[in-house]
């Protein structure tokens, strides 16, 4: 019975010879995804957005969007594209950017985690005035509690619709899609998320992209310490723990998001981290949203223009063409990767920071 056997490999992402491997690529298509700001009560999320996108705006000569109060965009630091914009002495400097979608904390509503494709997900590891929180883990594991019963009253209604016209109607279109429900046991029975399961085949990745379950968001951990902690790096090690042993791979980030640093003009800051021996968490965060998404890119460079053209990870060279202009994949034949000295075919999987 597909609907209450699953399938024998299916546990806990597999570590191989190359370290963890890599979720397989589900959610929404295309490259305009956004990342959403989550957490329960008080634990700073409106603070971390406008920090996030007021140290940008203030700190970066880039074009820069509020779409509202609850959606932006900031540039992805890259010292790739400092590079190349200096060598070019180039007149336009356009950087990659991460959207960023609402915040939303205990009283969500479906549609605020649907409209997001991955999540920042906000905890706090201390007491401060209204900010009481002494069990990040505790946090992390009321979100995940939280989207799986959401996404349990969602998936029974489809299985059951699936089962009537697939299995007692016999459509046989709609047979691979059934078979496909090894997502069932997976999200009901064992009450796991789908983005802590890695070996999706093709079929149950076409029903995860169908319906876009929401604990197949892929989330970003955030720890906001004190000053002291942050210095010392302190307290990361619990939450990474619990991390590497349910959703290993993912970005645990400890950072620092209320501190003196906030009084500071640009060059006070740079001080203030060279003092402490520290560094800022902000560019950091921004990368990891960006890979969580699974986007990447290459980069088209020259006087007149440094550019940075986002695909998903995996894109063939023809479709990364096809960002510069359509007619250009429709008349690829070969291109060069740049630092590698080869020429590649059609067949070539773009890397990241390919020029």
């Amino acid at each position: 019975d597909p609907v209450s056997s699953p399938r024998p490999s299916m546990v806990a992402p597999k570590q191989g010879g190359d370290g963890i491997k890599p979720p397989p690529i589900t959610g929404r298509f295309g490259t305009s995804l956004r990342i959403g700001i989550g957490g329960l009560l008080n634990v700073g999320k409106s603070t971390f957005f406008d920090v996030l996108t007021n140290s940008q705006a203030s700190e970066e000569n880039f074009p820069f969007c509020t779409i509202d109060l609850n959606e932006s965009r900031v540039p992805v630091p890259d010292e790739r594209f400092d590079f190349l914009c200096q060598y070019h002495k180039t007149a336009s400097k356009i950087p990659a950017f991460l959207n960023l979608g609402r915040t939303w904390g205990m009283l969500f509503k479906k549609s605020h985690i649907s409209a997001c494709d991955g999540i920042f997900y906000l905890t706090c590891a201390f007491e401060d005035g209204d900010i009481t929180n002494l069990d990040p883990i505790g946090d992390i594991e009321i979100i995940h509690e939280d989207l799986q019963l959401k996404v349990e009253e969602m998936i029974g209604p489809i299985t059951d619709e699936l089962e009537n016209v697939a299995v007692r109607g016999g459509d046989k279109k709609l047979k691979p899609l059934w078979e496909a429900k090894a997502v069932k046991p997976w999200v009901i029975d064992r009450k796991k998320p789908v983005c802590f399961y890695h070996d999706w085949n093709d079929k149950e990745i076409e029903v995860l992209n169908k319906h876009l379950f929401l604990t197949s968001k892929p989330m970003v951990y955030l720890v906001n310490l004190p000053e002291k902690d942050y210095i010392r790096k302190k307290n990361k090690a619990r939450c990474s723990e619990w991390v590497d042993k349910y959703d290993p791979g993912v970005f645990v980030i400890p950072f620092l998001l209320v501190g003196p640093w906030q009084e500071l003009s640009a060059e006070e800051r740079l001080k203030y981290l060279e003092v402490n021996i520290t560094q800022s968490a902000l560019p950091k965060i921004i990368k990891a949203g960006f890979a969580a998404l699974q986007l990447e890119y290459f980069f088209t460079a020259g006087p007149d223009e440094v550019r940075p053209w986002t695909l998903r990870r995996g894109s063939k060279a023809p479709q990364a063409a096809g960002k510069i202009h359509t007619d250009f994949e429709k008349g690829f034949v070969m291109a060069e990767a740049a630092g590698k000295y080869r020429q590649q075919g059609r067949n070539y999987i773009v890397e990241d920071g390919d020029k």
